[in-house]
């Protein structure tokens, strides 16, 4: 994985996948609840799982756990749906058994914004997972669960970090439809707004560069073709990540953008941010670019992680199919180099098992 990173010859091409929720809680048979909220349920997870693939990686998408969330719990209980938990503010949230929670904010009103989260000297205190769902990060246990991946990984597997993009904390407190509008009519409001968050997401970045991981991904969903234009992602994406992936790097810590969906028209742009690499590239009907086309595009300039279809391979296609397109994906990025294998996006939640065995069979021609 470092060699590959830093685009060096390797032995073999590594693997390592992002993964849904869904698709970790169907493999590991846990409750969702615990594996949502419980920091050592989480992390004894996270290496079944990659046991179980025999990933080159571990990626902690979630950081900041409670180590006494059970004391916030004032009911629980099993439904068809999953587990669904009220707790002591009166907010409920259902943990279903294949997907991620939905939490419905308690009636009387108690979860209010904090005008603080506009201030660049206040830390970021949560994780804007998606659609609305925000994942609490606890001020005095922030770094636990990296801190201890990093520790029971002993250097045998390379560990990665997530943090969410301004530009995605910018939608998900003004909302997709009006933040998209404000870009319009107030830009200047919202560059306000992005770059206290930028600040906010140094921080924390930095933060974890302490805890000795080796790659920090930028999570940027939003930044695609389907919902800004390239002038937009140079203006209100590309020059706040571009601080974020700066910060990184100073602390010799690799740094890469995972961008779903269409971006053939702005990969220019991303290499452009200095990032060490891009993560996802969708193959069409997905995205827009194939990675033959995409790693000459690059041409070295960065690693490239992903590009197998996790739906339309993964999980529809058959493993003679799945042998094929995977054999595709390695040839290129062998001759290219600086590849990691991955599926584009997240191992989609009712990917077989079997399925995604294949990719490890794949890299070692077995």
């Amino acid at each position: 994985m470092a060699a590959a990173m830093d685009r060096k010859p390797v032995d073999r091409v590594p693997v390592m996948c992002q993964l849904s929720i869904g698709h970790m809680l169907l493999q590991l048979g846990v409750s969702p609840a615990e594996f949502w909220c419980d920091p050592q349920v989480y992390v004894d997870g996270l290496f079944s799982i990659r046991e179980t693939y025999d990933f080159d990686g571990i990626l902690v998408s979630l950081h900041g756990h409670n180590p006494e969330w059970r004391k916030n719990i004032a009911g629980r209980q099993t439904r068809n749906a999953g587990e669904e938990i009220l707790w002591v503010d009166g907010s409920r949230t259902l943990f279903p058994p294949d997907d991620l929670p939905i939490h419905t904010p308690s009636p009387n009103g108690g979860e209010t914004d904090d005008p603080s989260l506009w201030e660049a000297t206040v830390p970021i205190h949560y994780i804007p997972v998606s659609q609305g769902l925000r994942f609490d990060v606890h001020p005095a246990h922030r770094y636990d669960v990296l801190e201890d991946v990093v520790r029971r990984s002993g250097g045998r597997y390379s560990v990665h970090g997530e943090i969410t993009s301004p530009f995605d904390y910018f939608l998900d407190r003004a909302g997709s439809q009006a933040g998209l509008l404000v870009l319009i009519d107030d830009p200047d409001a919202a560059h306000k707004i992005l770059s206290a968050f930028t600040a906010k997401i140094v921080a924390l970045a930095e933060g974890m560069c302490s805890t000795g991981i080796d790659a920090i991904k930028i999570s940027s969903p939003f930044a695609g073709a389907g919902f800004i234009s390239p002038a937009f992602y140079a203006t209100f994406v590309q020059p706040y990540e571009r601080r974020i992936i700066a910060a990184i790097r100073a602390r010799g810590v690799k740094a890469y953008l995972h961008t779903c969906g269409a971006i053939r028209d702005r990969l220019e742009l991303m290499i452009g941010s200095g990032a060490d690499g891009i993560e996802c590239l969708d193959p069409p009907p997905l995205g827009t670019i194939e990675l033959d086309e995409a790693l000459r595009q690059i041409g070295g300039r960065c690693f490239v992680k992903g590009n197998v279809d996790s739906v339309n391979v993964l999980l529809r296609g058959t493993r003679p199919e799945i042998l094929a397109d995977v054999s595709h994906r390695l040839a290129a990025g062998r001759k290219a180099g600086g590849y990691i294998l991955s599926t584009a996006c997240s191992i989609a939640p009712h990917v077989p098992r079997e399925n995604v065995l294949i990719l490890r069979e794949a890299v070692e021609g077995r």
